[in-house]
């Protein structure tokens, strides 16, 4: 899951990025409110965490902006101000949630499961499928012509990702935006490490290989 962290407060920041990564989430951050705008204009992420008071332009004026163009990706407003009014405030604008500051990471990290399994819901997509291979979202479990497949939570990131984008070229780059941290080095080989792995898992035993290797392209999974 990728988020985009919008919080000019660098410690702060710090904190959370340090957190969800820790989580496995994929994280972009920004400090400014027009950078912020513009990266979640772009519709690639999962989730947004916006902080209320931004330079430049304030959270909820990001969230009122992104609202009126269409843009419904889930978002959850972080803020010292947390009169009554000011979360009504807050929620009207758009956001999906509104969290009052000093919090804790651990109702965070249940919030943003709150939000985006809502979004979720209403996609009403739990399962995905190609040829006999099986993915369950809801319980997390794969299975390939019904033998079940036990993944790390990496490789489940990762199959999951090139589940939804069956059929499609999928390259080195959109694989380090979406299922890992951005800031990795393109030409490390984690990405090499993790495909030969979850091709040993997902395709050694079957006759026929799902995970290809399309030299100088990147990866695509075949039915």
């Amino acid at each position: 899951m990728k988020i985009l962290l919008i919080e000019d407060d660098r410690e702060a920041a710090k904190y959370l990025l340090k957190g969800l990564r820790e989580q496995n989430y994929v994280v972009d951050h920004c400090a400014g409110g027009k950078d912020g705008l513009f990266m979640a204009a772009s519709g690639k992420y999962d989730a947004m965490i916006i902080d209320r008071m931004l330079p430049e332009v304030d959270g909820i004026t990001i969230i009122q902006t992104l609202r009126a163009s269409g843009n419904e990706t889930p978002a959850i407003i972080l803020t010292a101000l947390d009169k009554v009014e000011e979360r009504v405030k807050g929620l009207k604008s758009g956001a999906d949630d509104y969290l009052a500051k000093p919090y804790s990471f651990t109702e965070l990290l249940a919030r943003i499961e709150a939000i985006t399994r809502r979004k979720s819901a209403e996609k009403a997509v739990t399962k995905l499928t190609c040829g006999d291979l099986e993915m369950d979202l809801l319980t997390r479990t794969v299975r390939r012509g019904g033998k079940p497949i036990d993944l790390q939570a990496r490789e489940f990131a990762l199959l999951e990702y090139l589940m939804r984008n069956a059929g499609t070229v999928i390259t080195r780059t959109m694989l380090l935006e979406h299922v890992w941290d951005y800031n990795f080095d393109p030409q490390t080989n984690v990405i090499d490490v993790h495909i030969s792995r979850l091709r040993h898992k997902i395709d050694k035993g079957f006759d026929k290989s799902l995970i290809q290797t399309l030299r100088g392209a990147g990866y695509k999974l075949v039915a």
